[in-house]
């Protein structure tokens, strides 16, 4: 009778002397089910097709048979499974294509035949068939797993060998720790293939020297290849490293970069800025260029598997001053128009109160009209952040202007006279979601609109965390900063200010402030790191305001109820609950199907641990089908 759990997120029974079947109810809010190391029998029930949520799994170390169920198509959260070190028979199910978000998949240890042509195209990062009836050949992209193990299957690796530059530099991939309980694992487990185990010793040994082999072949290829580039590198140091703006009075020089040095300075130029700037990738090429060495970041830049939905921290990229130095004194984009503080002066009524729109902790925003009637915004940096130099301040409008997205507010200009640092924007909109959700004189926002608010805003975040190279990080999302005009047409505004030159500028005599309060992540708090994954989380808090129409902090309250993340989690899984919690000022009916998926979405972003986090583009494809089914 655990199916009449109607809350319940984890069942942990790992490591208990529990017999009998798996039960077929079970909860369909469970996100967590470990049922390890026990003496569970029978077949893995095809009932968990219905755990939609689940995104942990594991059944390891039980006496369960059988064929793994064909339910796997609804699991598409599913994050990590192990059914290892069971009796488990017959082929992979071919539903085990829809697991979309799985990294870590242990079936080891049982008599699981067939092909693993099914796994090809998962994000897996870990994955081990160890000791099982597979047979070959092996799909060549599961060779490019991080952590892949298979030995103890007889596989016809005579079709497609295994490719040795992946399993080269063994020590240059770094190993994905299994999230799974802390059981202990059954050293020693028999061997449930075909064959005898000479005959696996055997296939094995020769595997082996195969390997030893190319991997002398290729790191010979490597070296000798490498030794050429790098010389011919140190021939043409000094004149591929003259900046780009200097480049243009050296009318023999070549207007695009011809060698692996020219690309590395190119990609400083266009490529470093927020968040922290570029990216590992960029340094490791950095350093090559700086000291004509750097001979493992290079091999490990071949090998190293491909991330899967990457995390992108700041300390990603190299720092702000050495990103600079390479890119003085360019000259600014021609749309980009300089300001006088006079004209601003004048454009603005002297910077006035009955200008002023709104107050940051960067600044104050106010509306200009030009003398045509023209409105524009202006951001007046505040004391704090208007003391950089005019080189970075240079280089912060550059990249800002280059953001170009229809939700995202459009730079025109800027003014650097006199020691003055403001930024000009277009005009969009002196109403933000925070006006209409909190202040009754506005107009009341119906549920399908507020399901299209936070599409447009998610796409907005979708433009700078994946289309942006590198990628932007807002650090400072809130209701505040989402512009709406009288459509309910949406624009996010400062985007890309957080950059370090504002950022340390404040930090220096304020501390860490960027991320408004009740939206920041728990690691800020904890270790002060940003990540694409924390805008994530402030984007799941603006969308528990647009579903409650409740604050993130709310003094007012008792004390169980003034942190809004708080209060409404435990309450996202129940549809009663959930129906209770809906903000009462809602215009109009409010779909219930389309209402779960808001509040999975919603769970999902606000997770403790930012690597169980979706991207903005699982999110954006998942509010399209929220507003589907409203629509509908």
């Amino acid at each position: 009778m655990l199916g009449n759990f109607t809350s319940i997120i984890t069942l942990d029974f790992s490591n208990n002397h529990i017999g009998g079947s798996i039960p077929t109810n079970l909860p369909v809010t469970l996100r967590q089910f470990f049922l390890s190391s026990n003496q569970l029998t029978g077949r893995i029930p095809s009932s968990l097709a219905d755990l939609t949520l689940l995104s942990d799994m594991s059944l390891n170390e039980n006496f369960l048979n059988g064929e793994l169920p064909d339910a796997f198509q609804s699991l598409t959260g599913l994050v990590n499974l192990d059914v290892s070190s069971n009796n488990l028979s017959g082929p992979l199910p071919p539903s085990i294509t829809s697991l979309s978000s799985l990294t870590t998949l242990h079936i080891q240890d049982n008599h699981i035949s067939g092909t693993l042509d099914v796994l090809q195209d998962l994000p897996l990062m870990d994955l081990d068939i160890e000791n099982n009836l597979f047979s070959g050949p092996v799909p060549e992209k599961l060779w490019y797993i991080p952590n892949f193990k298979s030995n103890g299957n007889p596989f016809n690796t005579t079709v497609a060998p295994e490719p040795a530059p992946v399993q080269a530099f063994p020590s240059l991939v770094a190993p994905v720790p299994s999230p799974y309980s802390d059981a202990p694992v059954r050293h020693g487990a028999p061997t449930h293939h075909g064959g005898t185990s000479s005959t696996v010793r055997k296939n094995s040994t020769m595997r082996v020297i195969a390997y030893v082999v190319a991997v002398v072949l290729v790191i010979i290829a490597v070296l000798l290849a490498l030794f050429c580039t790098l010389k011919l590198q140190e021939r043409h140091l000094k004149r591929e490293l003259i900046p780009n703006c200097h480049k243009k009075m050296a009318p023999k020089m070549t207007k695009h970069p011809s060698s692996t040095t020219d690309l590395a300075a190119s990609n400083y130029k266009k490529e470093d800025f927020y968040g922290n700037t570029l990216r590992k990738q960029k340094e490791h090429e950095a350093h090559m260029i700086e000291t004509s060495a750097g001979l493992r970041p290079i091999m490990a830049e071949k090998v190293a598997a491909k991330p899967i939905a990457p995390l992108y921290k700041e300390k990603d990229y190299i720092s702000f001053d050495k990103a600079m130095s390479l890119k003085r004194n360019c000259t600014l984009p021609a749309s980009v128009t300089s300001f006088s503080v006079a004209s601003l002066q004048q454009y603005t009524n002297y910077f006035g109160e009955e200008n002023l729109i709104r107050s940051s902790y960067l600044g104050k925003v106010y509306v200009a009209e030009l003398s045509e009637g023209k409105l524009l915004t202006v951001l007046k940096l505040n004391n704090l952040t208007s003391n950089i130099n005019t080189d970075d301040f240079h280089e912060l409008v550059l990249r800002i202007s280059e953001l170009q997205h229809q939700n995202i507010i459009k730079l025109e200009g800027y003014c650097s006279e006199f020691g003055q640092r403001l930024l000009i924007f277009k005009y969009f909109s002196r109403t933000t979601l925070n006006d209409l959700l909190y202040d009754f004189s506005k107009k009341r926002l119906s549920w399908n609109a507020r399901i299209q608010i936070a599409l447009a805003a998610a796409r907005a975040i979708e433009y700078l965390h994946e289309s942006c190279k590198p990628p932007v990080i807002l650090r400072n999302l809130e209701a505040s900063s989402i512009l709406l005009d009288d459509e309910l047409a949406v624009c996010i505004s400062e985007c890309g200010l957080a950059s370090d030159v504002l950022s340390n500028s404040l930090t220096q005599f304020s501390g860490d402030s960027r991320t408004p309060f009740g939206y920041e992540a728990p690691e800020i708090s904890e270790s002060g790191s940003y990540t694409d994954r924390s805008d994530v989380y402030s984007f799941g808090v603006v969308m528990l305001e647009l579903l409650t129409g409740r604050q993130p902090y709310e003094r007012s309250q008792s004390r169980a109820e003034q942190y809004l993340v708080r209060w409404a989690s435990p309450q996202l899984y129940d549809i009663n609950a959930l129906s209770r919690i809906v903000d009462p000022s809602i215009d109009g009916v409010v779909s219930l199907k389309s209402l779960s998926r808001f509040a999975d979405i919603i769970s999902r972003c606000i997770q403790q641990a930012p690597e169980f986090r979706p991207s903005m583009s699982q999110i954006v494809q998942d509010l399209s089908l929220v507003l589907k089914d409203a629509t509908m």
